[in-house]
């Protein structure tokens, strides 16, 4: 399967994406994204009243407005769903199983996109298994970028771009993961892209190699967009800023 999509609106392609993040641990209505597409493509953003994602629960606390290709849960009061963050976590809300769009080795992921971010705010792209079993649960990072790691300078801009594996409980994956410092304006658009197949992955920007991983997971993977907000890192006087994730494309195969 070979994808593009440019995210024309009028509306969102609900057969495709779920403007959601990881809801059975929250609820549909709790979790829902602020965005909107057209012409120009997506934005993500996290206004100054969205509020916090399982609040009391996790750990910061996070704001967060994502998009995911896939979705599915066991019944309230189960542990059965996809990236619980803490052990034990019983499910909130159940989930109908959906699959937009899963991505299985070998296959390749790039998306074109810029990001407005503050020292208190992070996006990132990244694909997950399915966790229809719970040792499909690896993770895939195309890019990560904190706020934090921005820096401007007489030899211009820069920032740290995390890519590589997250094993999770998947005891067949190694943890991998690195975010070098790279020469980027991450304001200004760039592609950001990953292949694999069963022996490595390979991430690239702007068409340029970063970095290989070997073994990468070769089950199904959907794909999660997202940008987030850390109210507790806040330095007082930044409780204005959105932080916003503008897409013109994501596409692939797999």
């Amino acid at each position: 399967m070979t994808f593009s999509d440019r995210f024309p609106g009028p509306g969102l392609d609900h057969d495709r994406w779920l403007p959601h993040y990881l809801p059975a641990w929250s609820s549909r209505a709790a979790s829902a994204a602020a965005h909107r597409v057209g012409p120009d493509g997506l934005v993500l953003e996290v206004p100054v009243d969205h509020p916090v994602w399982c609040a009391g629960d996790h750990e910061p606390p996070i704001r967060v407005s994502g998009l995911q290709s896939g979705s599915f849960s066991g019944p309230v009061g189960s542990t059965l769903g996809q990236q619980p963050f803490r052990a034990g976590q019983v499910v909130r809300e159940e989930q109908p199983r959906f699959e937009g769009r899963l991505l299985a080795a070998p296959a390749e992921v790039a998306i074109r996109c810029r990001m407005t971010l503050s020292p208190r705010s992070m996006a990132s792209l990244w694909l997950v298994g399915f966790e229809d079993r719970p040792e499909r649960s690896g993770e895939i990072c195309v890019f990560e970028v904190f706020g934090r790691s921005l820096r401007t300078g007489p030899d211009g801009a820069s920032a740290e771009v995390g890519h590589g594996f997250h094993a999770f409980r998947d005891p067949d994956l190694a943890e991998d993961f690195a975010a070098p410092r790279l020469p980027l304006d991450v304001s200004a658009w760039h592609t950001y892209a990953a292949r694999w197949d069963g022996a490595e992955a390979v991430f690239s920007v702007d068409g340029q190699e970063v970095r290989r991983c070997p073994r990468p997971p070769t089950y199904p993977l959907q794909l999660m967009l997202a940008v987030f907000d850390f109210p507790a890192w806040s330095a007082g006087d930044d409780d204005h800023l959105v932080p916003r994730l503008e897409v013109r494309e994501v596409s692939g195969r797999g």
